[in-house]
């Protein structure tokens, strides 16, 4: 079951934010070389970016993009619905390659870059991998269902997950097949990766430690709920939201969940994968709003009502916090700015897209996919609408914040 798919439009654009990311020791400066930037899937750079942001360029991937971008080495990758995984020059949004995966399209899997290649998974459930100067593939894996988790190297390895129920670890300069691990269901999500193990949080409503080196399992911990977010790893701990309207902390060690966090009003799922920041989680939630939660006790810091869904996975550089959400109408997209949590002025977003019919809540049976159930992606990614940026340590609340 795929996301609907709507008219062609400009789909990735690049504003002054990524010249300047500087990620963790785990990958090379200037660069964000896989989903959330890091194994660990913490979504966060120590980059210094303007106090406001600017269009530098766009570039028409000639259909909707599901994806996050990966960068390194002055090219951004990212992949469209059309099946094609595009290259384009950071430096003014000229297309490097670009190379056909697959007719059914590449849906919610980001690419992740690393020893000369570009691996990506694609919907007919392919995994590629993709010399970086030519543009030519390398090897190909074939799953038995679609791929829609994003790929993580650990060492010689790449992991990632397949609808068929399995997470692979593969060869990354051959493909061959190394391990699989099979759950009860569709892997959806990105592996996480610290001190050697992988941890996925799936649509079985089980977490999962497996051992990179061999394929081990080493422990699994039922969550209680259909999860489509990834774990962010941090001192010792898990974090990621479900669908059933929490977010977890799960300490690694004992093996147990030491909190959930539940709005007190607002119950909605948490399909945004954490970042995470000076000891606290940032998350956003289908309640349209980004929840900033400490990371020790699960206690709200903060929320911020950005007023419409947020499913995209928030970033944090230079004391914000900043996040795509969709646009508040299908009729509209007209900016509108939101108030600074420090100082009360406006902060610049980047300028939204043009609009694509908006999707509703569905509450139908858990069937299809864990991104198709409850929301229509093709209305968050051909239009993410507005960027918002937080300050990550102000204690502001709803009723303070507001979009004007």
């Amino acid at each position: 079951m795929h996301p609907a798919r709507s008219n062609p439009v400009i789909a990735l654009f690049l504003a002054s934010i990524v010249g300047a990311f500087s990620i963790s020791a785990q990958a090379p400066a200037t660069a964000w070389p896989q989903f959330r930037g890091s194994p660990a899937l913490l979504g966060t750079t120590d980059a210094t970016l303007p106090p406001s942001l600017r269009l530098l360029w766009t570039y028409d991937a000639g259909e909707a993009i599901e994806s996050s971008a990966a960068i390194a080495d002055g090219v951004a990758y990212v992949g469209s619905q059309n099946g094609d995984l595009h290259a384009v020059n950071l430096a003014d949004g000229s297309l490097k390659w670009k190379y056909k995966a697959s007719p059914d399209g590449i849906g919610e899997s980001s690419p992740a870059v690393g020893g000369g290649l570009v691996f990506i998974g694609d919907l007919s459930g392919v995994v590629h991998a993709v010399d970086v100067a030519t543009g030519t593939s390398a090897w190909t894996f074939k799953t038995a269902g679609e791929v829609k988790s994003s790929p993580v190297l650990s060492g010689d390895k790449v992991l990632i997950g397949s609808y068929d129920a399995t997470l692979y670890a593969l060869t990354a300069r051959t493909g061959a097949l190394v391990w699989k691990v099979k759950t009860d269901g569709y892997v959806h999500g990105t592996p996480s990766i610290a001190d050697g193990v992988a941890y996925i949080a799936g649509c079985d409503e089980i977490l999962r430690a497996i051992r990179v080196s061999d394929g081990r399992q080493l422990f699994t911990l039922s969550s209680g709920a259909y999860t489509g977010a990834s774990p962010a790893i941090a001192n010792g701990r898990a974090y990621f939201g479900t669908y059933e309207n929490e977010v977890l902390a799960v300490d690694l060690k004992t093996r147990k969940i030491v909190w959930r966090y539940r709005h007190p009003e607002r119950n909605f799922p948490f399909y945004s994968s954490a970042a995470l920041s000076g000891g606290r989680i940032f998350v956003g939630g289908r309640d349209k709003s980004m929840h900033a939660l400490d990371a020790a006790t699960g206690k709200q810091t903060w929320s911020f009502q950005t007023g419409a869904r947020i499913d995209s996975s928030p970033a944090i550089a230079s004391g914000r916090v900043y996040v795509g959400r969709t646009t508040a109408s299908s009729t509209s997209s007209t900016p509108r700015a939101a108030k600074s949590c420090s100082s009360s002025k406006r902060v610049d977003r980047c300028p939204p897209h043009p609009p694509s019919p908006a999707a509703g809540w569905s509450s139908g049976p858990k069937t299809g996919s864990c991104s198709d159930w409850g929301i229509n992606h093709s209305s968050l990614i051909t239009n993410p609408g507005i960027s918002e940026s937080v300050n990550p340590s102000s204690r502001f609340k709803d009723s303070e914040i507001r979009d004007q």
